[in-house]
């Protein structure tokens, strides 16, 4: 008797967490988009536009968008590949021994705070940077993107190891029997089975990646102008916000609202989108 009202005790605990995870998110977002409705009905879609100086009025957030885009594109393009190499590294060749040691320090990676990611690409990234583009102090798109994929790496590689292992251990033996080398069985075996996994993967490094602030502040360069080249200067829209929202009043500050209602609709629809795309991969 004692073991069933433990039972039913564990299930109400759970059902009343989850319920208050989703109320905080609701409301959330409802605080977001109120302070943000002043925006909105006095900018209307000038808010989409591309330039952004508070002194003269002109609140455009499209270069910060554009930023936040291309930079999150930019380390999924360099995080993706290693990641995904990393997983099949630790999930199927690597030796226990190295297994051992290589997977605990991936996932010291998630551990770092950010700043300290933001510090190591300032002072030694974007130098090289300089020197290499031979353009300003080296804080751009490409050392934001570099800093960034190292920051989604451990995400993405635990998630695709976790996947590939998810995998029946039939379905490896039967292509191996059937003469498949070890390259071949990853390759046409391992990997499309796991997709489903690996895509959700990606679908969280993205949503980590795009809502990163202080490291993205310290090396992007925080021009809010559309970025030509990778050596170029960009701004992030979380950046924005983090820059600007302690001097913030008026029309600025519900501006600045507004930004993040734009970027909590943009992770919501990314999400979405990898909901869709998981599940049909599933099937």
């Amino acid at each position: 008797m004692s073991r069933y009202f433990a039972d039913r005790a564990a299930k109400r605990l759970v059902f009343i967490l989850g319920v208050s995870a989703f109320l905080i998110l609701v409301l959330i977002a409802v605080f977001i988009f109120r302070e943000g409705v002043p925006a909105f009905q006095e900018l209307g879609f000038s808010l989409f536009g591309t330039k952004w100086y508070p002194s003269r009025d002109a609140f455009g957030i499209l270069t910060m968008l554009v930023g936040s885009v291309v930079v999150t594109l930019l380390a999924l393009a360099l995080a993706i590949p290693l990641a995904l190499g990393c997983a099949i590294f630790l999930a199927e060749v690597a030796p226990s021994r190295i297994r051992q040691l290589t997977r605990p320090a991936v996932e010291l990676l998630v551990g770092i705070p950010s700043v300290v990611y933001g510090l190591v690409g300032l002072v030694v990234l974007a130098p090289l940077i300089a020197d290499i583009s031979g353009q300003g102090s080296g804080s751009s798109v490409l050392a934001a993107g570099i800093v960034l994929a190292i920051m989604v790496l451990p995400t993405v590689t635990s998630i695709s190891e976790e996947s590939l292992r998810a995998v029946p251990p039939q379905y490896k033996e039967a292509a191996l029997a059937m003469g498949a080398t070890q390259w071949q069985t990853i390759r046409c075996v391992l990997l499309p089975t796991a997709r489903s996994g690996i895509i959700a993967a990606v679908i969280l490094g993205t949503g980590r990646a795009i809502g990163e602030t202080m490291a993205m502040v310290m090396v992007i360069g925080n021009s809010p102008i559309f970025p030509d080249s990778i050596f170029s200067p960009a701004r992030t829209l979380t950046g924005n916000i983090a820059l600007e929202i302690g001097h913030a009043t008026g029309t600025h500050e519900s501006a600045l609202f507004a930004t993040g209602a734009v970027l909590f609709v943009l992770v919501m629809l990314i999400n979405s989108i990898g909901l869709v795309v998981h599940r049909r991969m599933a099937r």
